[in-house]
């Protein structure tokens, strides 16, 4: 179709990067990572810091995918909210389960604090149903000892998580990427996955032989892998950002309609907003990473009307990521020697990291205590 957008860069792609080399020829290593977003980039220093050789390949460039093009939350639990993965996994499960994302949050902030904002976050709730939601969410969250608070502000009304935040996505990618390389990593760009299996992994142009893999892939995971068909599905997932916006003022990234829709004001004053992919239905279950004229309109509208933003519209963009078809997300030995994780069903940059760092201690073998935890009844 006719371009009709300003830009379909991400905002967060405003700092200079040398793009890394292709892989060419036959590199060997202990464990191959295939996928250097965040859950991949944080498999592989989990593998550095078991003094394993890694080489990490990338269909495109560090971050390119989902994990550079999100909305730079940082949130606890996973994508169900508390009360809903409680009801699913129970209670003793899901509250360890919420706990181990608070670690990791804590992890990413001391890891890459230049790109990281403790700020908490919002959700706000778009109708009295949701307002009920939200205190059956509370009342579970407290009832475990979860740190949650009910607020009614500016926003409008919900409940305020006091230990999350924001990041800027990009830059922690990138930042993981030069300190993994710094450390011995072999890490290629623009090295697409083509054949993939626990001793070796093919590319376009070269081959790693390995002792293990993981697959860091979140959307279209089931292309790369057919086995997991079934098990989690793409969705495209749409974005705007705009110029310095002085006219609002946002200090916690808005969870609102359930999630649907989600905004954060940057530093500088720009507004990045994103949503609204249940409104297009199935054409957003799609591999297509390409922002469309409606669901951009649909962001636009409710920037103006809701969200008060009057600044204009900078960017517009896409991108591809994985949906479980249960509460939690895949982590699996999908062939012998090769390890997937992916599934994060909109919210894999925390949970990401946690179960990119699981698959990785699972494919060097012996102890996998994340795992473990993660898998525990």
């Amino acid at each position: 179709m006719t371009q009709p957008f300003p830009s379909t860069a991400p905002v967060w792609d405003d700092e200079p990067w040398t793009p890394l080399p292709p892989l060419e020829g036959d590199v060997e290593a202990d464990v191959c990572v295939v996928g250097l977003g965040g859950s991949g980039l944080s498999a592989v220093r989990e593998l550095l810091g078991a003094g394993l050789r890694v080489v990490g390949v990338d269909a495109g460039m560090v971050g390119g995918g989902a994990a550079g093009r999100n909305g730079g939350f940082l949130l606890a639990g996973l994508a169900a909210f508390y009360h809903d993965a409680a009801a699913e996994l129970g209670r003793e499960r899901a509250a360890r389960l919420y706990r181990m994302t608070m670690d990791e949050l804590a992890r990413i902030a001391a890891e890459t604090p230049e790109a990281v904002r403790l700020t908490g976050s919002l959700r706000i709730a778009a109708d009295g149903g949701e307002r009920a939601d939200c205190r059956a969410q509370l009342d579970a969250m407290r009832a475990d000892g979860l740190p949650v608070e009910s607020y009614e502000g500016p926003e409008g009304t919900g409940l305020l998580f006091p230990t999350d935040g924001t990041f800027q996505p990009l830059r922690r990618c990138r930042s993981l990427a030069l300190r993994a390389r710094a450390d011995g990593a072999r890490l290629f760009e623009r090295s697409a996955a083509v054949r993939v299996g626990g001793t070796q992994v093919a590319t376009t142009a070269g081959r790693v032989r390995c002792g293990a893999v993981v697959v860091a892939v979140d959307g279209r995971l089931e292309a790369l892998l057919p086995e997991v068909e079934g098990r989690v599905r793409t969705a495209r997932l749409q974005m705007l950002a705009t110029a310095p916006a002085p006219e609002v003022r946002y200090p916690r990234p808005v969870y609102h309609r359930y999630g649907y829709e989600y905004w954060q004001q940057l530093p500088d004053g720009r507004v990045a907003l994103g949503g609204f992919r249940d409104r297009a239905g199935d054409a957003e279950w799609t591999g297509d990473a390409e922002p469309s004229a409606f669901v951009q309109g649909e962001l636009e509208r409710f920037l103006r009307e809701h969200v008060g933003v009057r600044a204009p519209v900078t960017h517009r963009w896409a991108a591809s990521v994985g949906y479980s078809r249960g509460v939690l997300p895949l982590l699996d030995e999908v062939r012998p020697g090769v390890w997937a994780a992916g599934g994060y069903s909109g919210t894999g940059n925390v949970v990401g990291a946690l179960f990119g760092r699981a698959a990785a201690q699972l494919a060097a073998g012996g102890a996998a205590p994340l795992a473990a935890a993660l898998a525990a009844p």
